[in-house]
């Protein structure tokens, strides 16, 4: 009887033992920095750019994959507050009531600014006028239109353009009078394109860098110069201006780390803050937080290529 409990002591050791090494395997298998499945939750108006830098970190790095889910900024908040996502790109940084409630559950975010994006105004091209002030488009949205404007279109009634322009107006809801929603900014587009004397309202990405079956709608709008509230001058949602600090409606955008342990999403922010990543913003006609660095070669003499 001894025997075979020893034998069985054996066979429930080898047995334990197997299961905690496959376990730490798989840990250590399934997810680091440069590898591993990650799911990321972007802000809908921006997410352009988002897959841009996907696409450039998959294809250096083959042993990692990250999927897009494009939601609202209220949807992508809420989810990650609920801990349904774990990393998120937003256009603004938590609130401190937002990091009040990670402080409750132990959890640190890591919040890396990446680029400064704009909101941009737009119009069909049949309109004349290129130029708007902004004081026009609050007085629309706190109900007191001025006549200037036949009607303003959104992505989407829970989208970060929104909130923002209520944040501007100093208003909590957006008249329904004149103001069109939709789901997505490519519908904006085409709406305004369609549609004389709309004013939309969309993340300037979906401009400087549309998809290809949305080339010819962007042609069909204007990028209108924006007047600010503290002087005459009008602006534009370019580099140079929000380099500068001149356009009126710009917002910066940040990688929301989440999940608590050293993963993909570490990676994936640091790549975005790096070199390669700040190039790819640069690019992408936004304006990136650091200014990549140029390496320029010196030569003595000039060398002719030509015979």
């Amino acid at each position: 009887m001894l025997k075979y409990s020893k034998v069985f002591g054996v066979i429930a050791f080898v047995f334990l033992f197997a299961m905690c090494n496959q376990k730490s395997k798989n840990d250590s298998g399934e997810e680091t920095i440069l590898k591993g499945s990650l799911d990321i939750t972007v802000d809908e108006t921006v997410k352009p750019i988002v897959e841009d830098q996907i696409a450039v970190f998959e294809g250096t790095y083959y042993d990692a994959k990250i999927s897009i889910k494009p939601k609202s900024e209220a949807e992508l908040i809420n989810d990650l507050l609920n801990q349904k996502a774990k990393v998120v790109v937003t256009t603004r940084d938590l609130t401190q009531e937002e990091k009040s409630r990670f402080d409750k559950s132990k959890i640190n975010p890591r919040v890396t600014p990446f680029a400064k994006d704009a909101i941009a105004l737009i119009s069909n091209k049949n309109n004349n006028d290129t130029l708007i002030a902004l004081k026009s488009v609050i007085d629309f949205i706190q109900g007191k239109p001025d006549g200037k404007i036949k009607g303003l279109v959104f992505d989407n009634p829970n989208s970060s353009t929104v909130r923002y322009m209520k944040d501007l107006a100093k208003v909590n809801n957006i008249p329904t009078e004149g103001v069109f929603s939709f789901k997505t900014n490519d519908e904006v587009i085409k709406f305004v394109s369609e549609n004389d004397g709309m004013i939309g309202i969309i993340g300037v990405n979906w401009l400087s860098q549309p998809s290809p079956n949305m080339v010819d709608l962007v042609n069909k709008v204007n990028i209108l110069g924006v007047k600010g509230l503290k002087d005459d001058k009008y602006y534009y949602p370019t580099q140079n201006d929000l380099a500068e600090l001149k356009y009126p409606l710009a917002r910066d955008l940040f990688i929301i780390n989440c999940q608590g342990y050293t993963g993909l999403g570490m990676g994936f922010a640091s790549f975005i803050a790096g070199e390669i990543g700040q190039r790819i913003v640069l690019k992408s006609g936004l304006l990136p937080v650091k200014t990549p660095g140029r390496k320029l070669k010196i030569r003595s003499k000039i060398i002719n290529d030509k015979e």
